[in-house]
């Protein structure tokens, strides 16, 4: 059996300006395929007294960017072999 890790990085940034958060998920893969996708949240005023909300929500959208954009991706990888090979993959 063969193991793969992958590691995801999240990246937070802060505007206290205008109570932004985004975060941006980055991924690279062993083959050097890199995947990007980004999360934002706007913090709620009664939120302050627990600040990681907004990093929560914000890298939880950017995670779930990135969970679609891979799925849609294997699926274009699927799509090219079997209409190289004329197999259905699944």
């Amino acid at each position: 059996m063969q193991a793969k890790e992958w590691v995801v990085e999240i990246h937070i940034t802060e505007d206290d300006n205008d109570d932004r958060t985004v975060a941006r998920a980055v991924l690279i893969t062993e083959e050097g395929r890199r995947h990007e996708s980004l999360g934002h949240a706007r913090r709620n005023p009664v939120d302050r007294p627990v600040p990681e909300i907004g990093d929560e929500l914000a890298a939880g959208r950017a995670l779930s960017d990135l969970s679609a954009k891979l799925t849609g991706d294997a699926a274009e990888d699927v799509a090219q072999l079997a209409g190289h090979s004329g197999l259905g993959l699944g």
